[in-house]
């Protein structure tokens, strides 16, 4: 075989590996998502009059946030699945997420007195923020890991924990039309650190499962 015809079946190859971790990742990820959302609405419920709440930003941003970053987390699991892929790029894009969210935050500050920021930041469902959003990714983060095995991930733990990000920022997304919290503040301190739980759970879990 010709040195070119070499590279160019080498390319096909990791072309057709590429759409077929591709379309195991949607395919795994789609149950996950819909496991989530059922157990979601049967569970927690949507917050009492969400949908004439929706003219408050803060509302909308939290939940367009949290969209943002399981998109951009996918995108990350869809590089890190297949050997030699570049992850730099996606990976960089993800600091949009607390970039955004910072601007929030500095926002929210100049608009509330001081001594209210605490109440921001505490919130009244911490805890419960803490255990919904880990619970609510609990499938889809399965989902991920299955079809990861599918693919040749060469950093099993940067992989999972990809995952973990992804299936952390589905159970956000979830969580947030539950939610009464809507302060930036609480969001930057309760969700990032649910979500860090799941990407932590992800990263353990990959390191042993997602090994070649």
């Amino acid at each position: 075989m010709k040195t070119r015809e070499l590279i160019e079946a080498l390319a096909a190859d990791n072309g057709a590996r590429a759409i077929s971790t591709s379309r195991a990742l949607a395919l795994a990820s789609a149950p996950g998502i819909a496991i989530a959302l059922t157990l979601h609405i049967s569970v927690l419920g949507l917050r009492p009059q969400l949908f004439s709440l929706l003219g408050d930003p803060r509302i909308l941003f939290k939940i367009a946030l949290t969209i943002l970053l399981a998109l951009l987390s996918f995108r990350v699991v869809l590089r890190v699945a297949q050997p030699g892929a570049r992850v730099r790029g996606p990976a960089l894009r993800l600091w949009l997420v607390p970039a955004l969210l910072a601007a929030a935050i500095l926002a929210e500050l100049l608009a509330v007195p001081e001594g209210l920021w605490r109440q921001k930041l505490v919130g009244s469902n911490a805890l419960f923020c803490l255990g919904s959003i880990p619970l609510l990714a609990a499938a889809p983060l399965a989902g991920t890991l299955l079809a990861l095995r599918q693919g040749a991930p060469e950093r099993p733990a940067l992989a999972g924990a990809a995952a973990g990000i992804f299936a952390g920022a589905i159970g956000a997304a979830c969580y947030a039309t539950h939610c009464p919290d809507d302060s930036p503040l609480f969001v930057a301190a309760w969700y990032s650190l649910a979500i860090g739980f799941v990407a932590a759970a992800g990263a353990l879990a990959g390191r042993r499962w997602l090994r070649w």
